[in-house]
């Protein structure tokens, strides 16, 4: 994504299916991997690097919203590819270091087939290794001057956002996103709306709203998220505004986590509430019948990329 101001380092993005990644530019030759898409992604991500920034490119780290299986699915191939750390908040670290799967996705919020498919998407751990970090204390992003990750979670308890104030853009990874992530007819059109966080994976609603309110105040210029198109503009912002003023209108009513969060500590899971409802192994085989079709128009969709531009 270039900038209005061409001296503002660039900022790309590139759709791995129905999720983004980012390539930040530091200014100084350099750039940043952020968060690493689809599993089976990792020749369209090296490939998309070698274009922007030639042959035997690598990026400076990786830094990482969160660790979901759609944002890490490339990640230890390209961890070990370029020899490079990779950047999580402490509290995500469980989950990239082997110790802990994430807390199970709720079915039964959110509506729509990628809710109803959630218990068959993989809940970890990966393990990374001795390339895994946590995030600087003061709140600094590595290798990117001018930018500082923001702590947002509620989709999962150690998410960040990053910012940067120069030019108020925000990378928000699934803390709010562009899409109604949960249906498969509005991820495939990509059909634009300022959103919550993917419902079936949002274990604690309460911090899932603060983090929205946090993200709001912040009067981004660019909101790029982890589901969806990027936003700009005025029209964003009033629309953020009135998700974080809202939030009641689009939080679940019931569902495993609508009452009593997830409970996560910095060894990973520490409790989790009983499950709302059950779903029969026939409704599930119904979906990955339908889901199989969605993937496939999804995917002529893939490998978009574009530039990701300030107000």
């Amino acid at each position: 994504m270039n900038n209005a101001d061409p001296s503002v380092p660039a900022v790309s993005r590139l759709r791995t299916m129905m999720v983004n990644v980012y390539f930040v530019e530091d200014g100084a030759g350099g750039w940043v991997l952020v968060d690493a898409g689809m599993p089976g992604y990792r020749t369209a991500i090296r490939s998309e690097a070698r274009r922007r920034f030639g042959r035997g490119t690598r990026p400076r780290a990786i830094v990482l919203t969160h660790g979901h299986f759609d944002h890490v699915g490339a990640l230890p191939d390209l961890a070990r590819d370029w020899d490079v750390p990779v950047y999580a908040h402490p509290l995500e670290l469980p989950y990239l270091s082997g110790r802990s799967s994430y807390p199970p996705p709720d079915p039964t919020v959110g509506g729509g087939m990628m809710s109803l498919l959630s218990p068959l998407y993989p809940r970890g751990p990966i393990n990374l290794g001795s390339r895994l970090r946590p995030l600087p204390a003061d709140e600094s992003v590595p290798a990117l001057p001018g930018w500082r990750w923001i702590h947002t979670p509620g989709h999962t308890a150690g998410h960040v956002s990053l910012f940067r104030d120069e030019d108020r853009l925000l990378l928000a990874g699934d803390a709010v996103v562009t899409t109604k992530q949960e249906s498969t007819i509005d991820v495939m059109r990509q059909r634009e709306v300022v959103w919550r966080p993917p419902a079936y994976y949002t274990s604690d609603w309460d911090a899932a709203h603060a983090s929205i309110e946090r993200l709001a105040a912040l009067e981004p210029g660019v909101l790029a998220t982890g589901h969806g198109r990027v936003l700009r503009g005025p029209h964003m912002r009033r629309a953020l505004h009135q998700l974080a003023d809202d939030f009641d209108r689009v939080r679940p009513a019931h569902g495993r986590y609508a009452d009593h969060p997830a409970v996560a500590d910095g060894r990973g899971i520490v409790s989790v509430p009983p499950p709302a409802a059950l779903l029969t192994p026939a409704a599930l085989g119904g979906a990955a019948t339908a889901l199989g079709v969605a993937v496939a128009l999804v995917a002529i969709r893939s490998h978009r990329r574009n530039v990701v531009r300030s107000s």
